[in-house]
């Protein structure tokens, strides 16, 4: 049985008021469960269970918005390093509003009921219409942020900013290059460049929209846009056009990789963070002797698993919903989609298609 504040639209009015009434009513929530290893739609159930009061120190949320993430679909088929105990449920980002706080309305947190807020622990399981976590698992969303920006904010922003941070000095004017740079993580990338003045290389596979491809990324921000059969010959750092990389960000492998470190400028460095290709980074042995270049893994779990209660988080936060509130960093490509809509998207989630790698937002 919980307490709960009940939106209601006034009759005969066109306009919708809060009315808050302090009743008892019981709540349900569908949760989406796997208690296997297997492709999504075969393995995922959508189920409905009683949500419990919450207790002190706990808070109960509705959720709006939860993502599908690659490493959501990865984690479900077995292939993550991270692997949950069964029963497990799905998702590791979402949104959602404050309904009720344990304690007698304060639970010792400064969260109030008609917050926004986001889990920023991992392996939580956030794709349900109502969960209940502990106050410190949550942290509140400025009220002018959008449903698709909080609920996307924890994964791909902050592993672009961690990796623009982290590994090279990077000053306005100077040349970060990337591949995969139409995946959701590319395009928080090439818009947090144009927010710092850094010039933002992007790398993608040909196709025939290619020319719709290559204005809308620069629409977000990027300098350029190359085929991987136009970074192969590209003069863009050898004539001047651009200062030579000093940072290189990888989520492909493969050849793809091997090319774009050709590219990179003395003492330059490789990030990789992911491997769609499913084949090995190989490393010239002249690169690592004559250039000094340095090769270098980054997994965003891990990081926040270091700094769950770090300044740099903190700070992290600040500046991303900062540049979120002033226009200058917004969701990556995506639609919105009824969450008994489940095996749809999961199913086209593991089929991208079109010019841009559309993210599915699971809408309450």
């Amino acid at each position: 049985m919980s307490f709960l504040a009940k939106r209601f639209t006034k009759p005969g009015a066109g306009q919708h008021f809060l009315a808050t009434t302090v009743r008892q009513m019981s709540l349900v929530a569908k949760v989406l469960r796997y208690g296997e290893f297997g492709e999504p739609a075969k393995v995922l159930r959508l189920q409905e269970e009683p949500v419990p009061e919450p207790k002190d120190g706990e808070v109960l949320i509705r959720t709006l918005g939860a993502p599908i993430n690659p490493a959501d679909i990865n984690t479900i088929q077995g292939k993550y390093p991270v692997k949950p105990s069964f029963p497990a449920v799905g998702g590791n980002e979402c949104v959602g509003e404050v309904v009720a706080i344990g304690g007698g309305g304060s639970g010792g947190t400064s969260l109030k009921v008609g917050d926004r807020v986001v889990p920023f622990a991992t392996g939580l399981g956030t794709w349900r219409s109502h969960a209940i976590y502990s106050a410190g698992q949550l942290m509140k969303v400025p009220a002018g942020i959008g449903v698709a920006e909080a609920a996307t904010i924890t994964v791909n922003p902050c592993t672009g900013y961690r990796m623009l941070k982290d590994f090279v000095s990077l000053k306005p004017g100077d040349t970060v290059i990337q591949n995969g740079a139409n995946s959701a993580c590319g395009q928080a990338i090439i818009q947090l460049c144009r927010a710092w003045n850094i010039e933002c290389v992007g790398v993608v596979r040909d196709r025939p929209d290619f020319g719709q491809l290559k204005d809308y990324l620069k629409s977000l921000g990027a300098a350029e846009i190359l085929t991987e059969e136009e970074l192969r010959t590209t003069k863009l750092f050898r004539d001047g056009i651009f200062r030579k990389p000093k940072l290189a960000l990888n989520c492909v492998g493969g050849k793809n990789a091997l090319e774009m470190s050709r590219q990179l400028d003395q003492a330059g460095v490789m990030v990789t963070y992911g491997g769609m290709s499913r084949e090995p980074v190989t490393v010239p042995t002249a690169s690592l002797i004559f250039k000094d270049l340095r090769f270098v893994g980054f997994w965003m779990t891990r990081w926040t698993k270091e700094n769950a209660a770090s300044p740099a988080r903190a700070e992290m936060f600040n500046e991303l919903f900062g540049l979120i509130d002033r226009g200058a960093l917004k969701a990556p490509a995506h639609e919105m989609i009824a969450f008994d809509q489940y095996i749809s998207a999961v199913t086209n989630a593991l089929n991208i298609q079109g010019f841009v790698g559309k993210k599915y937002i699971f809408n309450f």
